[in-house]
């Protein structure tokens, strides 16, 4: 089958795009091969190039990495009125912006690989929050060493000398919102009414 040049090219984008999506969340091919129970042989042909992608092979990968499955082939934006996300690759981490608009607070999924797992602590203006998502987040926070597990948030003054990254077991999964200018969030809890005496 003749294929358009803009199908080819998005066919031969698709091995790499799983090799580098693999990569980032440092998996090995044999973990993936156990996941999606496709041969550890046939996933290295596919990243390769050397075996054509198909939907029989592409949706248990997008299951085994829990991604849409058009950010594996490359789907072109075609003008869905819907938000698109675009993941971007920034210090070895897989960032996805989850706000369109410039605005003072700005929110991201993360998701940060096992390589991920040696402090290089920085300061910067700005205020953030952070929520584990899954995983264990390990936080260095000036002379504090933390470890957060799923379900646990933290919020600090990035003027502090702060990094945070894996535990180096596996990869993290965080949402994180960011204040350039150091504003904080507020959340306000409706007080509790009495019901007894």
């Amino acid at each position: 089958m003749e294929h358009t040049p803009d199908i080819a090219q998005a066919l031969t984008e698709v091995g790499p795009r799983l090799q580098h999506l693999r990569a980032q969340r440092g998996v090995t091919l044999a973990a993936l091969a156990e996941a999606t129970g496709i041969a550890k042989s046939t996933l290295s042909r596919l990243e390769t190039g050397q075996r054509r992608p198909s939907l029989e092979l592409l949706l248990p990968i997008s299951q085994a990495h829990q991604v849409p499955l058009d950010e594996l082939v490359g789907a072109p934006d075609v003008g869905d009125p819907r938000i698109r996300l675009k993941p971007k690759s920034l210090n070895g981490s897989t960032v996805v912006p989850l706000t369109r608009q410039p605005g003072p607070l700005h929110t991201f999924k993360q998701v940060i690989p096992t390589t991920r797992s040696t402090p290089e602590p920085c300061t910067h203006e700005g205020y953030e929050w952070l929520y584990v998502l899954s995983g264990r987040l390990r936080l260095v926070l000036a002379e504090h060493d933390l470890v957060l597990d799923t379900g646990e948030a933290a919020e600090f003054d990035t003027r502090l000398p702060h990094w945070f990254g894996s535990t180096g077991d596996d990869a993290v999964e965080i949402l994180s919102i960011f204040g350039r200018q150091g504003e904080r969030m507020h959340i306000r809890a409706k007080p509790r009414t009495g019901t007894g005496n």
